[in-house]
């Protein structure tokens, strides 16, 4: 079986998906996408073809090696996420020529279910007491909220106030029958991080996410002095290598590689072997489309120390476009109580609804994330 063609498409609401047709007939979904940089990516992809047309798509780890290895440079998110969606789209061959799903593939499945979480109050958390409680109705056991809106280098204890308020509501409205994660999105600096992690101990949350930004890892040691909470990073780390000082240092107890930035699955499956060497759990980035979950659903079911994913369905990033609008076996995305099955479909498990990838292919998108300012004029982090 041969490689033949690579055809990306570009779809609202930000989401970036290859298509790999082999000589066979079989035919693999991937999504290489950096938000923000799509074509960046697109590009990046369009350089790996004539490396990957002609090459047998059952060599997955080969390929993998070829993409990453051969060239001088390597690493980083454009690089890493176009890797990321051709390794997904070969899984997905692969699984689909041996008529099983991924997860059967790299062992078989550990779990009987798997734990999903669903944000609330978006980019600016807002009303996220009614959230959590349509949430809960819905059947999820789980969200995440971002913690703040822009903070400074040293700011104001009032914004830290605001968000004990906004998860004291939720508390107040569920008590502890929802688990809550609160994402600082690298928006935090180290000294802001230190007081609002204090703060937060209090609720006796899920994970506070990223607490810093992936190049002041180093800073996570000190903030888990002022926390009990479990400490989450990882999405905007690339590969095994960025992940290994992690597990080296001990200064985190959840890692969250994810498999459209980070190395696709194969890598990934490797990454998460070493936080299991290490005692830490994975829990998948992945506020993206079809492809990308279906991706960590198959990892997820075939790795221990998973224990929830984060999916994207009416995130508020989806205007334009959601998940189930690309499927044709949307029941493949069913909570129940808050949890998923296994997908049991050959290779990643889900039937893209072609006709409903040309069509939104024909309008695109052009998504940027906000660019925000602190008080006084500086750039912030979004």
């Amino acid at each position: 079986m041969k490689i033949t063609n690579m055809t990306l498409y570009e779809v609202p609401p930000r989401w970036l998906f290859l298509k790999i047709t082999t000589d066979e007939g079989i035919t693999g979904w991937g999504e290489p996408i950096v938000e923000g940089h799509s074509a960046t990516v697109k590009a990046a992809v369009e350089e790996l073809k004539p490396m990957l047309i002609g090459s047998d798509p059952l060599r997955i780890e080969d390929l993998w090696q070829q993409m990453y290895r051969t060239f001088f440079y390597r690493g980083g998110p454009v690089l890493m996420s176009a890797i990321s969606g051709v390794d997904q789209a070969l899984w997905d061959i692969k699984g689909k020529y041996y008529d099983a799903p991924v997860y059967e593939l790299l062992g078989g499945s550990v779990r009987d279910k798997l734990k999903v979480y669903r944000w609330i109050g978006g980019d600016r958390p807002d009303d996220v007491a009614r959230g959590a409680r349509q949430a809960y109705d819905e059947g999820y056991r789980a969200v995440k909220m971002n913690a703040t809106e822009e903070i400074h280098y040293v700011d104001s204890f009032e914004k830290i106030e605001k968000v004990s308020e906004r998860i004291q509501a939720i508390r107040d409205t569920l008590g502890m029958k929802l688990d809550v994660a609160v994402d600082f999105h690298g928006r935090v600096h180290k000294t802001m991080a230190k007081v609002l992690a204090k703060e937060l101990s209090q609720f006796h949350l899920m994970f506070i996410e990223e607490p810093v930004l992936p190049e002041n890892n180093d800073a996570l040691r000190e903030i888990a002095k002022y926390t009990e909470t479990p400490i989450a990073t990882g999405e905007r780390m690339f590969s095994r290598w960025q992940f290994r000082p992690l597990f080296e240092q001990g200064i985190v107890d959840i890692v969250q590689p994810d498999l459209s930035h980070a190395g696709g699955i194969s890598e990934c499956k490797k990454i998460a072997a070493m936080a299991e060497a290490y005692d830490v759990a994975v829990a998948p980035h992945c506020p993206l489309g079809p492809i990308a979950l279906s991706a960590c659903v198959q990892l997820d079911f075939c790795t221990p120390n998973a224990f929830i994913q984060e999916q994207s369905l009416g995130i508020h990033y989806n205007k334009g476009g959601d998940l189930l609008d690309y499927m044709k076996n949307t029941e493949a995305f069913k909570y129940h109580e808050g949890f998923i099955d296994a997908m049991p479909g050959p290779g990643l498990g889900i039937e893209v609804n072609e006709e409903k990838v040309l069509e939104a292919a024909a309008v695109g998108h052009s998504w940027k994330n906000p660019q925000w300012r602190n008080f006084d004029g500086t750039v912030a982090e979004w």
